[in-house]
């Protein structure tokens, strides 16, 4: 975590920065650190580091004797008796070898290469250090033609150190040689079966480090080239069980890699099949937490810690998700989006190192059950049974982790057993552990999709009761898995909270008082997902009362630069859009903020345009998806809050940012208030279209996806005023509905704003009709009946109507399209009618039966219910 600079350290480092000046400075740093013995080790190391930091930055600049000399001290050097001092010289040397001085160094590989084979030991492994960390940072540059590739004789040199009798220049070798193997460099391709073979002569080698690095070398090859590995796949196998329990976790947890990695290859289920019922104890296993994690998180304690403010370098940085518009589809339930949020992630430790051997083993488990599905059960269910009533906390907390990492891989399966699991789990989350009722929370919300589809009262409404309680436990680490868990508990049951709402408010809001510093950040993500599950429902003057006065007290007490003003606004967005006029009292100081956070971000781009320090541009990002939220919850309200602002000439500087991310949410924003007050949209459409055409760019597919959205809504007001502006964005459109592998919601938006166009400008677009008519039909025919699909299906058959030759090839992709319509308006369904019996009566009775005989069944039945063809 970043230490502040203190004063002492600020006049070190402008005392750098001026000694910088001298020529002679880093000719010194280099003599201290190679040649003053006198001096103690970390002193001559840390002038070394300093002079590693001048290289970085100032090397350009040396002039010619200084580097020549740096260089040659170096590689004089590179042998000295302390291990510290030769890995500085080695940090130094792969430095200057990064700012592209491998070319000009030419000398440098084939001396270290030389020095591999020094009789003394420490020449060899300084040498061995230093080639190390240059395969480390200049893999590519290696492996190029740039320097005549010198990898030709330094992979089959590393090859020989693989029986060094040290296991130091053992460890050395093979993690040079790793560095090459994900990009299949062909001088290690060459020698591929040599160092197979090597590695499995290291397979039981003393030294953990050695262990480590073979482990590490066959997880890469796994994805590289399993053809090498295949014939050796059951020893490879048996060899990583036993390295995943290896006694040093380093090692365990390189081997465990290898279950994650197999499990995304095709022959995963072939070759690990026999392997399960040993594998899957091995796994379970290393899902306990170790004695290290219980003391560090102080599982044995009963930690009562709400009271105690959060250390500010605990609480990561969110990164606001920019709004994009998409289309509900049928089968989306209650328009909710599926997003596939990486929210039910395996919980976080975050006191422990991210990544540790219970994290992996839980994933490994979690992809293996996605791969094997039920099968898994038949070796886990004995185990899950002896761990889940297990008095020990330590392997009952474990079991419940096993529960929850298995919940989607293994979900049918696990039906069965649910209805006496669940009531276990929401027992198990009062258990006196905080570390057992943390992850029963988890646990709990991977099952929430079962507990939501029975009837409320058999699990819904306990599990909520007890979650409730939990959001409200007096341990903080239980109150965050509490919070995520309720949240993706909101997600699924959607309206079915609706008469919980009051509870559910209460405490939520009274969590508000209760919480330090980290967890207010999740709690405003779960009042934000409530909101949007719920939606209007929450429109009640009773859950106003008590919902918004602690919001707004945040919102007031929050400065303009305080980061946590991003999930607060993300909150209230959710907030405004689901209360809709219930959010009038509030939203003038709400509005008035999110411009002038806008303003003040573009004075501060205006003023620094290429400074280090470029403003941190979310703050505007995160408000412009606020006023979003505002104007599609407020709707027509809006209009006097933007009369009295200068919210339009702010957006023409956003559409025109650098930043993709700004111009997304800027033009999600332009859709938003033309939909609700394109009063005063209007002035500025000549000045707005031009920089939507060439913001078009598929590359950029959320860009693109909201500014081709904005034009369609644009179109709607305008009518036929748009026939100026229609040859500025046709042509993309066009382009990018006719492009492979272009995401579904871009396909959907361009199409329905493609049809939006024809239905005002049918002369200009129904020309073009032969050249997008099948994609169109294709990418419409699964979005749900609404407003937008309806417009966009006029225009179409308004551009059938002036073209009607254009449709004629692919008119049956046309009857599907319309055959997807559940309840057509009436005068849209006679459109349909009309262009069905024009094109019978077109090509007369007999084709047309021919035509209609190659339909679907479901197809026939329907046009001929609906449309009497």
């Amino acid at each position: 975590s970043f230490r502040s600079l203190t004063s002492f350290d600020l006049r070190v480092t402008l005392r750098l920065e001026q000694l910088n000046h001298y020529p002679d400075f880093n000719n010194y740093l280099i003599f201290v650190l190679t040649k003053l013995k006198s001096e103690d080790e970390p002193t001559r190391s840390l002038s070394g580091l300093i002079l590693k930091n001048n290289v970085k930055a100032h090397y350009q600049n040396f002039p010619n004797g200084v580097s020549d000399f740096i260089k040659s001290e170096c590689l004089q050097n590179i042998g000295d008796s302390s291990p510290l001092i030769r890995a500085t010289v080695g940090i130094l040397i792969t430095t200057i070898a990064s700012k592209g001085e491998l070319q000009n160094w030419p000398e440098l590989l084939p001396k270290l290469c030389l020095l591999l084979d020094s009789e003394d030991y420490n020449t060899c492994e300084g040498a061995f250090g230093a080639l190390q960390k240059i395969c480390e940072d200049s893999a590519e540059v290696l492996d190029s033609d740039m320097l005549d590739r010198p990898l030709n004789v330094m992979i089959p040199k590393f090859l020989q150190f693989f029986k060094h009798s040290s296991p130091k220049i053992r460890s050395h070798a093979i993690a040079c040689v790793n560095q090459f193997i994900i990009s299949r460099t062909q001088a290690l391709m060459l020698h591929i079966d040599g160092f197979i073979e090597n590695l499995f002569a290291l397979a039981t080698d003393e030294e953990p480090e050695v262990r480590k690095n073979v482990c590490r070398a066959l997880v890469m090859l796994l994805e590289v080239r399993m053809d090498r590995l295949l014939p050796h796949m059951h020893n490879i196998i048996e060899y990583m069980l036993q390295r995943t329990q290896d006694q040093d976790e380093n090692v365990a947890l390189e081997a465990c890699e290898f279950w994650l990695t197999l499990a995304e290859q095709p022959v995963c289920k072939d070759v690990l099949c026999n392997h399960l019922s040993k594998l899957t104890p091995v796994l379970v296993n290393g899902m306990k937490y170790s004695e290290i994690d219980i003391i560090l998180l102080k599982g044995d304690v009963e930690e009562d810690d709400e009271a105690i403010p959060d250390n500010e370098q605990d609480i990561r940085p969110r990164f606001h998700r920019s709004r994009t518009v998409a289309q509900q589809h049928e089968g989306d339930r209650d328009g909710i989006e599926e997003d596939d949020d990486e929210d039910d992630d395996l919980e976080d430790d975050d006191t422990i190192s991210d990544w540790n051997l219970r994290k992996c083993s839980a994933a490994a488990l979690d992809v293996l059950a996605n791969v094997f599905r039920d099968d898994l059960l038949l070796p886990i269910l004995p185990l899950l049974k002896e761990l889940l009533f297990h008095p020990e906390w330590v392997i009952k907390e474990s079991g419940i982790l096993v529960l929850g990492a298995i919940a989607e891989g293994c979900m049918q399966g696990m039906i069965t057993y649910l209805p006496e699991l669940i009531p276990h789990l929401v027992q198990c989350l009062s258990d006196k552990k905080a570390l057992v009722r943390s992850i029963t929370c988890w646990t709990l919300s991977r099952y929430a999709h079962w507990v939501v589809s029975q009837p409320p009262d058999t699990y819904l409404k306990p599990l909520m009761t007890e979650l409730l309680k939990r959001i409200l436990d007096s341990n903080k680490r239980v109150q965050e898995a509490a919070c995520s868990a309720f949240a993706t508990l909101e997600e699924e049951a959607c309206t079915e909270l609706v008469p919980y709402l009051a509870y559910i408010l209460d405490t939520l809001v009274f969590a508000f008082s209760k919480y330090q510093h980290k967890n207010l950040l999740i709690l405003y993500d779960a009042i934000g997902t409530l909101a949007d599950s719920v939606g209007h429902h929450l429109n009640k003057p009773e859950y106003i009362q008590m919902l918004m006065p602690p919001l707004i007290a945040k919102w007031n007490q929050l400065k303009d630069e305080d980061k946590d003003l991003f999930p607060l606004l993300e909150c209230l967005s959710s907030v405004a859009t689901a209360l809709q006029s219930g959010f009038l009292p509030y939203c003038e100081p709400v509005y008035q903020r999110c411009v002038n956070l806008v303003q003040k971000t573009l004075a501060q781009t205006m003023s620094q345009p290429d400074q280090y320090e470029a403003p941190d541009k979310d703050f505007m990002i995160v408000a412009l998806d606020l006023l979003s939220g505002l104007a599609e919850g407020l709707g027509g309200n809006i209009e006097q809050l933007v009369a009295r602002s200068n919210i339009l000439t702010l957006m023409y500087q956003c559409m025109q940012d650098k930043m993709p991310e700004v111009r997304q949410s800027s033009f999600a924003l332009l859709g938003d208030l033309t939909k609700a007050c394109f009063l005063h949209v209007k002035p500025c459409i000549a000045d707005f279209m031009p920089i939507l055409g060439t913001n078009l760019n598929p590359e950029l597919i959320s860009v693109c996806n909201n500014a081709t959205w904005a034009i369609g809504e644009i179109s709607i007001q305008m009518g036929a005023e748009m026939q100026p502006y229609v040859g500025m964005v046709l042509h993309q459109l066009v382009e990018i509905i006719n492009r492979p592998n272009t995401p579904k919601t871009l396909l959907e938006n361009t199409a329905i704003t493609i049809g939006r166009l024809g239905y005002v400008c049918p002369q200009e677009v129904a020309p073009m009709l032969q050249q997008f008519i099948r994609p169109w039909c294709t990418s419409l025919r699964n979005i749900r009946d609404n407003e937008e699909k309806d417009s966009a299906f006029r225009g179409i058959c308004t551009m059938i109507s002036v073209n009607p030759g254009g449709v004629v090839q692919d008119f049956i992709f046309f009857c599907d399209a319309v055959a997807s319509w559940v309840n057509p308006k009436d005068d849209l369904r006679d459109m349909f009618g009309k262009i069905f019996h024009g094109f019978k009566n077109q090509v007369g009775e007999e084709n047309w039966g021919r035509f209609s005989g190659q339909f679907p069944l479901p197809l026939k039945e329907r046009l001929a219910a609906f449309y009497g063809v």
